[in-house]
């Protein structure tokens, strides 16, 4: 079996879209937002720029059209040069930014050539939305297979896990 996204999905990877879509959401459909967003700041706006650079140690700075994790900065896990590095790159283009909190991502065993060891992990549903929402019963698992790193992207050395879910 294959799964392939339609073609111009893509278009939808800005990653700028966290911020605005419970704004959407309000603004087209006139209600709340069922499922709440990871809190997101818009650098190229000048209270997100603000935000960011005064709690640059503390979040997850990601270029808005970037994919596979790259040209982000981790701060809690960035050295102090590497911090200043970044803050000149965020004040010469901010509107290439969005920051983030950090997620503190659970972790699962994992098979390394080690033996077993524990990698963070994030869980992608699939949702299906008409008259109702149904969560579908299983979902992508990705999974950070370098020790220590959050990011789970298969580009930057990340992979997969079965997901199960099983009923009561």
């Amino acid at each position: 079996m294959t799964l392939a996204n339609a073609l111009g999905t893509g278009v939808a990877d800005d990653k700028a879209v966290y911020a605005y879509m419970p704004r959407i959401i309000r603004y087209y459909l006139n209600e709340e937002p069922v499922l709440d967003s990871v809190e997101t700041h818009i650098c190229a706006e000048p209270d997100g720029l603000a935000y960011t650079l005064d709690n640059l140690a503390s979040l997850v700075v990601k270029p808005v059209g970037d994919s596979g994790g790259y040209g982000l900065i981790i701060g809690p896990h960035a050295s102090a040069d590497e911090l200043a590095a970044f803050r000149t790159k965020l004040l010469e283009n901010p509107s290439n930014y969005i920051s983030q909190p950090v997620i503190d991502l659970s972790v699962v065993p994992t098979l390394c050539p080690a033996g077993v060891e524990a990698r963070h992990v994030d869980l992608r549903p699939f949702a299906v939305t008409g008259q109702s929402t149904w969560v579908l019963p299983g979902g992508l698992s990705r999974v950070a297979l370098r020790k220590g790193s959050l990011v789970v992207n298969s580009s930057q050395g990340g992979g997969s896990k079965d997901t199960w879910v099983m009923s009561k």
